[in-house]
């Protein structure tokens, strides 16, 4: 009898259908690249999938977007930076910070490596392309100023997003927004290898480049530990085995399994966060109040009206 009721049990178990995960939409800062591999590998490698997640990384049509349509409850989480987010919460807008990616400044001043511009001091009189303006104003303000430059010592020319063109072309003399994972190795690949000067290395303080934001009201959604503790399984899979990592990535996406972003990618890995919901307050303030003396913010905020609080 016992033996005849387990089996019955067994087969109704059996027959039970699985519990649904849990969707979970993340709109990303820009197309699927090698700055989101620990999203990619916490995919690619179930660990999504074993936190009961159903996680679904979306593309934007604009990057200015995601983190707005976060904040006004249109998906749960968006990747973003962390100047853009103190921007954005100085407007008014309701995000917080929940973890990070790539905990490092990407972004550099590049000059070509055989120019002649040697310091930043050589800047003066010459043409320097840009993309987006208002924050890579302050950041190349504020790198100036080391230099005893100030930018109405430069012509400032906008190249929309073709920086490494404009720069291997002699269109412009430097570029500030040019992301050392990026723009420097399709420099290389132009033939037109570059020289750098990282902004954390001339008056700006250092700040973690990529995060991922939520709304303030839904800080307390049982589904974001669970997304963070997978997406550090995701980052110490990269980071403990890079070449199966980067054998997935390009595995889900393969439009990218060129050079560029081989190298690119390659570059990324040492920069990924290895705890992503690790938080140093100090960067927030920091960082607010170099955006504040900047004249971008008009209040330099604690970081908890940034980020989530441990």
């Amino acid at each position: 009898m016992k033996k005849t009721i387990a089996l019955a049990l067994a087969g109704l178990l059996a027959a039970a259908p699985a519990l649904a995960a849990d969707k979970l939409t993340v709109l990303l800062d820009w197309a699927v690249n090698p700055d989101h591999a620990a999203l990619v590998a916490a995919e690619s490698q179930g660990y999504f999938k074993a936190q009961g997640l159903d996680v679904e990384l979306i593309a934007p049509s604009d990057p200015n977007d995601p983190p707005k349509l976060v904040a006004a409850g249109k998906a749960d989480v968006a990747i973003t930076y962390q100047p853009q987010l103190l921007l954005l919460v100085d407007q008014g807008l309701p995000l917080r910070r929940i973890a990070t990616l790539v905990d490092t400044p990407l972004n550099s001043v590049a000059v070509l490596a055989d120019g002649p511009v040697k310091t930043l001091a050589d800047l003066k009189g010459r043409r320097i392309g840009y993309s987006v303006a208002g924050f890579e104003d302050a950041l190349l303000g504020a790198m100036l100023a080391e230099a005893g430059l100030k930018t109405s010592d430069v012509e400032l020319v906008n190249v929309n997003f073709s920086l490494a063109p404009a720069l291997a072309s002699g269109q412009v003399d430097a570029v500030i927004g040019a992301y050392r994972n990026f723009e420097i190795p399709e420099m290389a690949l132009l033939g037109k290898p570059a020289r750098i000067f990282a902004v954390e290395d001339h008056g700006v303080p250092a700040y973690d480049e990529l995060i991922a934001v939520v709304a303030a009201d839904k800080a307390a959604d049982p589904r974001l530990p669970r997304f963070v503790a997978a997406l550090e399984q995701g980052a110490t899979y990269v980071l403990n085995h890079p070449e199966d990592a980067w054998a997935g990535f390009v595995k889900a996406y393969p439009d990218l399994n060129d050079d560029l972003d081989r190298q690119a990618y390659t570059l990324t890995v040492p920069r990924l966060a290895a705890s992503p919901a690790a938080l140093d307050p100090g960067r927030y303030t920091r960082l607010a109040a170099f955006l504040k003396q900047a004249g971008l913010i008009k209040t330099a905020g604690k970081p908890s009206d940034y980020a989530l609080m441990p």
